[in-house]
């Protein structure tokens, strides 16, 4: 079994169907469009595994992304080596983007940085 892929509700899907391409090198089918339920969509592929699925609809309210709370966490997202670690890291410091916990060796033997993405989801990013 694996998981085929995770899905983000978003309110700008061409920026970040953009942001996942130019950082982490998904590639997108075609934009879907449902008009009867006002839905759009793009799935991103990645070199090996899980796909990613951006959703939008003008209806769906915005994320309050509180510090924590219950439902999905995170997700991960592994780049090989502790020098891809910090160079996407820094990477997206230099482009702006938040930086919400910077490279380290965890405590349970990951070494990860935490990125936000332009909606404010977060991404580890690990080896």
């Amino acid at each position: 079994m694996k998981i085929e892929h995770l899905a983000i509700w978003v309110k700008n899907l061409e920026a970040m169907r953009s942001f996942y391409e130019n950082y982490f090198d998904g590639r997108a089918g075609e934009r879907y469009f449902n008009p009867k339920k006002n839905f759009q969509s793009y799935f991103l592929s990645f070199e090996n595994g899980c796909r990613l699925e951006l959703m939008h609809r003008p209806e769906i309210p915005e994320n309050q992304h509180v510090t924590e709370a219950t439902g999905l966490a995170h997700f991960a997202v592994s780049v090989g080596s502790e020098a891809s670690v910090n160079g996407l890291t820094e990477r997206l410091r230099l482009d702006g983007h938040r930086i919400a916990g910077e490279p380290r060796w965890t405590g349970d033997g990951y070494y990860e940085s935490v990125v936000l993405d332009p909606e404010g989801n977060r991404i580890e990013i690990t080896i």
